[in-house]
């Protein structure tokens, strides 16, 4: 089971500066407790601001990396940021550039960096060749199009009912038959093709439901406030024991 832990500084009690203190210790603490991937999605900073962050977080995340799973630090929406900072990847919104957009500048950014090395006679870090392109989908459609334009994986939302949300949920019909229109990876190996997309439930995930999404067919669970308002390490051995 993949664990997607997406960040929201302003649910810490505090000043910013407390907030941000939490925040940091929040993903060391997800690092360490075995989670996949982190998603800095502190959406009211400023492009320095979250490169700022991103820069402090990762040196935790390495410091406190699991045994068994090492997480990754993907950014949310800037993909300038994220390869400014070195992250491990981005995630975009469904109103941003498509995945595939996002690969041309990431093959922009891998080719003016060989010049860059082949000048100065430094050798290219393989950290952008593993870059991670997440999406943000919340329709059968949305779905197709990430997996058309070659994303890593998706982030289906909302599948159960959240509070102040607009947005309907999918309910566990709607995810199952999402994952269901995924090309399997059989086939896709068959064809040619890449391995199958993987696709991650958010929207009112929590312990008791979190099974039920595996079963529809998701590959992992995606949240906040199940991974930031409680013990890391219990909930994920809980979900992964």
């Amino acid at each position: 089971m993949l664990l997607y832990y997406i960040t929201d500084r302003h649910q810490f009690p505090g000043t910013e500066l407390e907030k941000r203190d939490r925040l940091l210790g929040k993903i060391a603490e997800a690092a360490d407790a075995g989670v996949d991937l982190i998603q800095l999605r502190e959406r009211d900073l400023s492009a320095r601001e979250l490169y700022d962050l991103a820069t402090e977080a990762l040196p935790r995340i390495r410091e406190m990396r699991n045994a068994t799973r090492e997480a990754r630090l993907l950014i949310n929406s800037r993909l300038d940021v994220a390869l400014a900072a070195s992250a491990n990847g981005v995630h975009f919104r469904g109103d941003d550039i498509s995945a595939a957009d996002g690969r041309a500048v990431l093959a922009t950014s891998i080719r003016t960096a060989r010049q860059a090395a082949t000048g100065t006679g430094t050798r290219e870090t393989s950290s952008n060749i593993n870059f991670l392109f997440g999406v943000s989908c919340h329709s059968l459609a949305d779905v197709l199009a990430a997996e058309a334009h070659r994303a890593d994986f998706a982030v289906y939302a909302p599948v159960f009912e959240k509070r102040g949300n607009n947005v309907p949920a999918v309910g566990l019909d709607g995810l199952r038959q999402a994952c269901q229109s995924v090309v399997t990876r059989d086939q896709k190996a068959e064809a040619g093709f890449p391995s199958g997309m993987p696709i991650l439930a958010l929207g009112g995930v929590t312990l008791q439901n979190a099974r039920d999404c595996i079963s529809a067919g998701a590959s992992g669970i995606a949240a906040i406030r199940l991974f930031q308002d409680n013990d890391i390490g219990e909930i994920v051995a809980k979900l992964c024991g």
